[in-house]
């Protein structure tokens, strides 16, 4: 399937079927009974009109009504990524979290298992987090002790996260007590790799403006490599791991001078 761009779209659709589009993209998923009542049409309308979408790729119809096809497809696959070795991250966030001490400030990426991580953070107090991450600022937005300092930057088109010029701009004014950064790859010789050149660059931005550095990576990212590395663990803090990682790639990153955090008994409590 491809999706037509905006100019495209404006040409083959019907005047009403672009209203319903614009509606879907300022409130997120909209029924029937209020698409019919925006448009003046009829419900049994307002299906026909959805379905055609639907058929053209353009919406996800949902229960009730639908939703703009790239939204769904947008918010489905940062889901499945936290999903994916969500026992894992769960079991690094909570290790990660027990390094965490009072009255810190604490630098997160943008990843699912520094999510984790940001979880286990909303019970700390007088901890002041900074981070590139829209999901991370909304998971901690109610947390009384943690202070939430979300950096500006473009919103990515694949994430939803803060990338460009001036997130490193004012990533290089700060200076944090310690970063939490994941990885889509750690070769056995500690390099840490990710798959988007912005992304990378403000990670290696986000290392050098903290005190202390850990990767936070489960097994499935050991033993690979991505596009563009950004730093070697050797040079940081620590690695903190899940415990299913494969001994061999355990020992391998040892001999490469890497302090391997395995288990939630080799992180010390504050």
């Amino acid at each position: 399937m491809f999706i037509l761009n905006k100019l495209e779209q404006d040409q083959t659709l019907l005047p009403r079927h672009q209203h319903i589009l614009d509606l879907l993209e300022l409130h997120g998923e909209c029924g029937v009974e209020f698409l019919s009542r925006a448009c003046q049409v009829s419900d049994m309308t307002i299906r026909r009109d959805l379905q055609k979408l639907a058929d053209d790729g353009r919406v996800v119809r949902t229960h009730g009504g639908a939703a703009r096809a790239e939204q769904v497809m947008f918010e489905f696959q940062f889901l499945q990524r936290a999903k994916s070795q969500q026992e894992e991250k769960n079991q690094i966030g909570l290790a990660a979290s027990r390094l965490v001490k009072e009255g810190q400030s604490i630098l997160l990426d943008s990843g699912t298992t520094t999510l984790a991580l940001a979880r286990h953070l909303r019970k700390h107090n007088r901890v002041t987090v900074i981070t590139t991450s829209l999901p991370i600022a909304a998971s901690l937005q109610q947390a009384p002790g943690v202070e939430t300092l979300l950096l500006g930057g473009y919103v990515r088109h694949d994430s939803p996260d803060l990338v460009g010029a001036l997130t490193e701009s004012n990533l290089e004014t700060l200076r944090a007590d310690i970063a939490f950064v994941g990885a889509d790859g750690i070769d056995l010789s500690g390099n840490v790799y990710n798959n988007s050149l912005n992304v990378a660059r403000m990670l290696a931005k986000m290392a050098a403006s903290a005190r202390e550095v850990y990767v936070l990576a489960d097994h499935t990212k050991l033993d690979r490599t991505a596009l563009k590395q950004f730093g070697n663990v050797n040079k940081w803090t620590g690695l903190i791991t899940d415990e299913s990682a494969a001994p061999d790639h355990l020992s391998a990153l040892r001999d490469a001078g890497v302090n391997v955090m395995q288990r939630m008994e080799e992180v010390a409590t504050p």
